[in-house]
């Protein structure tokens, strides 16, 4: 009986959503994506993590789970925003000049400003610290962001670079970097007060506040930098670990569980203001967790910045309350850069006038009807700037990716039947090695011409944002800033 219920429940769900269109729906969209976590969630299977609130939110959340990220976090981000490869986008690798997005391209936040959404970024930005490259005028009406890769980056040794984040939050001094940081809010550099992944969700959550309080549809881009290292952690989420029994608690996994309680706060907050039933809702993250223990890889072999499944297959939960099917898996292949003609076709904006050819597909068929038939499609993956000049990485670091194969270099494996890489088939199907061998140079070569940032060199003594700190230090001072504290969840459990 129970069986019998659950079938006709789906298809229920399924009848309705094929019966009403979600384009130009226009909801808001909240868009939760973290640094470096992968896999690591209790709702994967890691042991001794506790991540009620985003556990719970998966449960309740269509899942897609065949998603896919690029190697590392700036290619990632670039292809999110522009809807096509990072290479495409100019870039190429996480820092050293080479992080900058290509200014010959639309960004799908412009597109959704556009269609008269309000677009806000709390975070990190990761594509480019100098001025025209900046959220503020790549879409972004709200912004509060850190520079370079992470709070605290700076580029050393002889080679100075554009990236760097602000002087104070630079150096070796305990917690001087996620604590009480130093950022960007919009046009002025501020100092802050608390931990900063609390920072951008309170910052977040009140201007979505504000925006909901004005009846205006808002995209909302919180991109924590935690759990990137350096590994800090608020003494509260540490100290619950060992509460817990654990003698030697991970500081990365307090990280996480920090960035859970305030999934949950904004999750109850969203429920109070009752806009959950015009709210889309996704977390994700931006690549597979790193390398060095303690890290969780749900099975798979490697971790951030190879291109196996450990360093790209990243966890993609999508809700809207009465809007899409709760609790259902899909497992198509998609990627980063089928949000932008996506987010686009839910805001009725128009992706066409991007300058761009975009290279996602819109999952609007998908959030409809999981069922939905799915076209096969191939993906590309490849780490930039392994050689130079370009030509000589194209046999470095790189996959195919097809519905049922994943070729790395020259080791095919069987995704479908052996989703963890442990068995190489390439004798058993030299004709799928040479095939996607093929596909995969092929391609390459067509990307070199974007790669424009490979050679750039950066002949400054300071930093975009070293150089912005200290011209406004002199001229007017650093004002203290903070977002008021909204909303609380347990921490304990999940939001009811």
């Amino acid at each position: 009986m129970k069986y019998a219920l659950t079938l006709l429940f789906i298809s229920f769900w399924a009848s309705h959503a094929s019966g009403e269109s979600l384009g130009n729906s226009r909801p808001n969209i909240i868009f939760v994506m973290t640094d470096d976590q992968g896999m690591n969630l209790s709702y994967m299977g890691c042991p001794e993590l506790r991540t009620p609130h985003i556990d719970r939110f998966a449960g309740k959340s269509l899942r897609f789970t065949n998603y896919y990220v690029s190697p590392n976090c700036a290619p990632t981000r670039a292809a999110l925003m522009s809807g096509v490869h990072e290479f495409r986008a100019g870039v190429t690798a996480t820092h050293a000049e080479q992080e900058r997005m290509a200014l010959d391209l639309t960004t799908f936040p412009q597109l959704l400003q556009k269609a008269g959404y309000e677009t806000g970024l709390f975070g990190k930005w990761h594509l480019g610290d100098l001025d025209n490259h900046l959220p503020q005028n790549r879409g972004f009406s709200e912004v509060l962001m850190h520079g370079a890769g992470g709070i605290g980056q700076r580029e050393r040794g002889v080679k100075i670079t554009s990236y760097a984040d602000f002087p104070p939050n630079q150096g070796e001094k305990k917690n001087a970097k996620y604590f009480d940081p130093v950022l960007l809010h919009n046009d002025t550099i501020v100092q802050t007060t608390g931990y900063c992944t609390d920072i951008f969700f309170d910052a977040a959550m009140n201007w979505m506040q504000v925006q909901h309080q004005r009846d205006q549809p808002f995209f909302a881009y919180i991109s924590t930098n935690a759990p990137h290292s350096p590994l800090i952690a608020p003494e509260e989420n540490i100290q619950r670990m060992k509460d817990r029994g654990i003698q030697n608690p991970s500081v990365r996994f307090a990280m996480i569980e920090n960035i859970d309680d305030n999934f949950g706060r904004m999750m109850k907050q969203l429920e109070e203001w009752q806009v959950l039933e015009n709210t889309l809702v996704i977390f994700t993250t931006d690549n597979g967790s790193p390398g060095s223990d303690p890290n969780f890889k749900a099975g798979h072999k490697t971790g951030k910045g190879t291109p196996y499944e450990g360093g790209v297959h990243v966890p993609a939960f999508w809700f809207w309350k009465g809007r899409l099917q709760p609790g259902q898996d899909i497992s198509a292949l998609t990627a980063h850069v089928d949000l932008f003609p996506t987010f686009c076709e839910l805001a009725g904006a128009d992706a066409i006038q991007a300058i761009q050819r975009l290279e996602g597909r819109n999952l609007l068929p998908l959030l409809e009807d999981p069922t939905a038939s799915w076209a096969p499609r191939i993906l590309q993956t490849q780490r930039g700037n392994i050689a130079s000049p370009a030509e000589k990485s194209a046999d470095k670091l790189w996959s195919v990716r097809t519905d049922r194969w994943r070729l790395v270099g020259k080791e095919l494996y069987d995704i479908q039947n052996d989703p963890y890489e442990e068995s190489d088939v390439a004798d058993q199907y030299p004709e799928v090695v040479q095939r996607l061998r093929k596909k995969h140079f092929a391609w390459y070569d067509t990307m070199i011409p974007y790669m424009i940032n490979l050679d750039n060199v950066w002949k400054e003594k300071l930093a975009p944002l070293e150089a912005r700190y200290y011209q406004q230090e002199a001229a007017r001072g650093i004002p203290s800033w903070s977002p008021k504290r909204v909303g609380t969840a347990s921490s304990k459990g999940p939001d009811s």
